[in-house]
């Protein structure tokens, strides 16, 4: 038995039903067979998809007195789905199904239209004939923080969770999620999860973000975006409404693209914070989606961060490390998506502001650039070579993988 699991689970059962009627197996096989990792599991109740004979079936604890040790959570809470939409008819179709099927159905998914010109309105109509959960909702071009407050205002839902229209969610994202928000109570305004780096063909080319903060996590935040984007957090309503909910003038300052920054920074002067430590969302890079903008997301972080050293000047020095890793992660988005000149530019100011964590970075910026343009495997094995490193180059993005 895994030593971090608590005494009172050891020697018990876990219930479990499926087609073929109820069966009992016990923690200590599930650990010893490794098809729980307790570490990774112990905060939540888990949902295991299965396929085969056992269709979806779903795995409780049970203690000596036939109540779950984690309590389950409650199919009552809605949680509303904004999807902020422009122009993402090659995407969009699949975000959808990754909502929809999250084990959690009780949903309320608004698909905000910010003024898309293609065919995406049209797709998502499609999709709300099969699922009458989703709802479309149109707005002339505003920008995402619009967007997302809008959608957050159509729905009464106690709990917003906001998906980009070309990323991925895993099955149990929400289940999970939602899971920790409870066990941490009314102090915990939001959950967030790790994230896959995936391409424009859903291949993942980077697992590298495993952050483990949580509680109260401001100093935390000034000195990183751990959270990392705006489709890997689920955040209480009362928590987004205190935070004075997306901030629109960011895009008035030709400064879009660190909104999701800017409201978990603003989230974090008031509420703790909970992670589930698991890949429950496949983060997309493309050429297309807004973070491409490197210089426009330079522009933002900076307004972001400039705000935070206003009101917490102790935390400076954190917040420069921030801006640093800024840059050096918009110059490897550059470099992957092409734009050399752009990479340069950053990676010079990167250099004036810390040379040496400039430098030391620049075999990951090779690694990740070989990875996500797929260049030739013997340059790949060079650089795992070069760094050490046994992470392999992952296939299409899916919760079983990761």
């Amino acid at each position: 038995m895994d030593s971090a699991t608590p005494q009172s689970l050891r020697d018990q059962d876990i219930r479990y039903r499926t087609g073929l009627g109820e069966r009992s197996l016990s923690v200590d096989w599930l650990v010893k067979e490794k098809l729980m990792d307790w570490r990774f599991r112990r905060e939540f109740a888990p949902i295991f998809d299965e396929s085969g004979t056992d269709d979806h079936a779903r795995i409780i604890f049970i203690n000596p007195c036939g109540e779950n040790e984690v309590p389950m959570i409650s199919d009552k809470a809605t949680v509303g789905v904004v999807v902020p939409m422009f122009n993402a008819e090659r995407t969009i179709r699949s975000t959808l199904t990754s909502i929809c099927r999250q084990s959690y159905q009780t949903l309320d998914i608004v698909v905000v239209d910010d003024g898309s010109t293609d065919g995406s309105a049209s797709i998502v109509a499609s999709c709300a004939e099969k699922d009458r959960r989703i709802r479309l909702i149109g707005q002339s071009n505003g920008g995402v923080a619009q967007a997302r407050n809008s959608g957050a205002a159509s729905t009464d839902a106690e709990f917003l969770a906001f998906v980009d229209a070309d990323d991925l969610w895993a099955p149990s994202k929400i289940a999970l999620q939602l899971g920790a928000l409870r066990e941490g109570g009314s102090s915990a305004g939001l959950a967030y999860c790790w994230f896959a780096h995936i391409d424009e063909d859903d291949r993942v080319f980077s697992l590298h973000n495993q952050p483990d903060a949580q509680g109260h996590v401001l100093q935390r935040m000034c000195r990183q975006n751990f959270v990392g984007n705006g489709s890997s957090m689920l955040v209480r309503r009362s928590a987004f409404e205190r935070a004075g909910q997306f901030d629109p003038s960011l895009r008035a300052r030709s400064a879009q693209g660190c909104e999701d920054l800017l409201m978990c920074l603003r989230i974090a002067e008031s509420y703790e914070f909970r992670v589930v430590p698991q890949y429950l969302v496949g983060y997309r890079t493309t050429n297309f989606n807004m973070s491409s903008d490197v210089m426009q997301m330079l522009r933002s972080c900076e307004i972001v961060l400039a705000e935070f050293r206003r009101k917490y000047p102790q935390f400076e020095s954190d917040l420069d490390a921030h801006l640093v890793d800024m840059i050096q992660w918009l110059a490897t988005r550059a470099l992957i998506e092409g734009r050399f000149r752009a990479a340069g530019s950053l990676l010079k100011t990167s250099v004036t502001l810390d040379p040496r964590t400039t430098i030391s970075c620049l075999p990951d910026m090779v690694n990740a650039y070989c990875r996500a343009r797929l260049v030739p495997r013997w340059i790949k094995v060079g650089m795992k070579r070069m760094l050490r490193t046994d992470a392999e180059f992952r296939p299409v993005y899916g919760e079983i993988s990761w």
